[in-house]
């Protein structure tokens, strides 16, 4: 069936084009985002949705969305998408975080000479008229110091770009390795060091809880007096409130911003003070990032709807177009795994250890381990999918642990789910063969080599003669045929397992039938 797209903002035909080209239905309803109403009637009717900054995706609007697989947001911010909402809804959400980089990344540069030769100002007062050529003493950029907090795609443009300015750059981002800043050409300093030594400070950094109001009035007494403030990220990085009383002081020279706390900035502390220079949100506003995000936000969202490649998702790990079929077979088998535990599983789960050995443990075991939760929680919690599974498992004190090693056993690739509760561990192992189709290879230790069924029975009994004979009577007796039986045991007389796929359901009164054979200690009816 041909996937279905909606674009409900202003995007490039270009995009519309590459959807069509890649074979997706597109409806393109560039003002659709501002009619809310009207998005939530018909949401339902598409596989993905395309948006820039105008369509609020929420909790509401995807209520109906029955059919949707993917968001895909041209740029970077995804604010206006409830994601907590989506990935409950088991929908990838996408950005593209690197179409609008360079563009961004210049704007900050930008603003920064502009504050640093009084540019704006100068500019209004001579056309009005004035010639105040003593009013406008600027400072040279050349040999300063400029801060950068946030080193990643666009502050490392920044970076680079100041240091061909002949800037000294010094970045604060917890995550930036010793080896990339000297790659960079910049020193990695500490929080504290940055505010102290900067003559510039530029902001590159998300909007968190540990960032929000990273520029206050405490950051602001450690800086240098002087100090201009550059903020082209996002809108509550800075205390604004702090930052005017700072300006107004003179401990900050100036301060340049393209966001604001508030959006639309009808209004703002900083607005008004002779010593800043505001623009409105324009840091991706040129032709060529535009053109770049939606040309991104097209591919990408085809890529999954059409191969199953997740790319620049921001609730899901990445599964690159060549890996995606390879992993595909594995996804099943974890999921399947996590499924088989789940299903016998009925006390509350402390630890699931996923062990990948061999091939697979060269995969992408993020995505595998998404896919074995969403198994293991599914029985107990019905709307749990591969998506939101992580997030659900860490909500309820799940510990999560991934080991990767080399195949030690008979098989190329081997996944293990193991589960352990306040009562037992159990632990299941599976392989994917050569014709692509999951199978279980091992039950708590007992050999195994059965195939997974849409109806199947798990039973654990005492390996005694005649148990095989009466189970096969009981169920033809009730006219239930069995498609497969797979059999295990620890060593003759001791414990044994028995995996059976049935055609159709097990009625509860032939379940307990089976139950009371002799020999049988656990029966479960399972699903697949």
């Amino acid at each position: 069936m041909t996937p279905k797209v909606l674009i409900s903002d202003a995007l490039s035909p270009a995009a519309v084009q590459i959807f069509k080209d890649r074979g997706v239905e597109v409806d393109f309803q560039p003002n659709l985002g501002k009619d809310k109403d009207k998005l939530a009637e018909i949401i339902g009717n598409y596989d993905g949705l395309a948006i820039r900054s105008a369509t609020k995706v929420t909790a509401k609007m995807l209520a109906n969305a029955k059919n949707l697989k993917v968001i895909g947001r041209a740029g970077i911010g995804v604010d206006n998408v409830e994601i907590p909402a989506a990935t409950a809804r088991g929908i990838i959400v996408m950005n593209t975080p690197f179409g609008n980089s360079i563009t961004t990344a210049e704007h900050a540069i930008t603003m920064m000479l502009a504050l640093a030769r009084q540019i704006p100002q100068a500019d209004q007062s001579t056309q009005a008229g004035k010639w105040e050529k003593n009013r406008f003493m600027g400072v040279e950029i050349t040999g300063k110091t400029l801060g950068v907090v946030g080193c990643g795609n666009i502050g490392s443009i920044v970076a680079d770009r100041a240091i061909g300015l002949k800037m000294k750059v010094i970045a604060y981002d917890p995550f930036l390795s010793p080896e990339r800043a000297v790659n960079l050409g910049v020193e990695k300093v500490e929080l504290d060091d940055l505010f102290k030594r900067a003559d510039f400070i530029t902001l590159h950094t998300p909007l968190t809880d540990k960032t929000r109001n990273i520029i206050d009035a405490n950051a602001i007494a450690k800086m240098k007096k002087g100090v201009r403030i550059i903020n082209c990220a996002r809108g509550g990085l800075v205390d604004e409130t702090a930052l005017r009383a700072a300006l107004d002081s003179g401990k900050v020279a100036g301060a340049a911003f393209d966001v604001f706390t508030t959006e639309p900035a009808n209004e703002n502390p900083l607005f008004g003070h002779p010593n800043v220079v505001c623009t409105p949100h324009l840091g991706a506003a040129t032709t060529e990032a535009q053109e770049n995000v939606a040309l991104q936000v097209a591919e990408q969202m085809s890529d999954y709807l059409l191969r199953g490649a997740i790319s620049n998702a921001v609730n899901f790990p990445s599964i690159s177009a060549e890996e995606a079929p390879k992993l595909k077979p594995f996804i099943a088998l974890a999921e399947k795994l996590g499924s088989f535990a789940g299903q016998l599983t009925e006390t509350g789960i402390g630890t699931v250890r996923i062990t990948y050995e061999g091939a697979v443990a060269g995969m992408n075991t993020k995505a595998l381990t998404s896919a074995a939760l969403a198994g293991l929680l599914r029985p107990m919690l019905q709307d749990v999918n591969v998506v939101s599974a992580p997030i659900v498992a860490k909500e309820r004190g799940i510990v999560v642990e991934e080991t990767t090693r080399e195949a030690e056993g008979d098989y190329e690739s081997l996944i293990t789910v193991t589960v352990t509760t306040e009562r037992q561990s159990r632990h299941v192992s599976g392989t994917v063969f050569a014709d692509g189709r999951p199978r279980i290879v091992n039950i708590k230790g007992i050999r195994m080599d059965a195939e997974f069924g849409p109806s199947m029975i798990y039973i654990t009994n005492l390996d005694k003669p005649g148990f095989i004979g009466r189970f096969s009577s009981t169920l033809g007796e009730a006219g239930i045929n069995i498609a497969t039986f797979h059999v295990g045991r620890e060593s003759a007389g001791g414990n044994a397992i028995a995996l059976i796929e049935i055609d159709g359901e097990l009625p509860e009164s032939v379940l307990a039938a089976v139950r009371a054979l002799p020999q049988v200690q656990q029966a479960k009816p399972l699903h697949f």
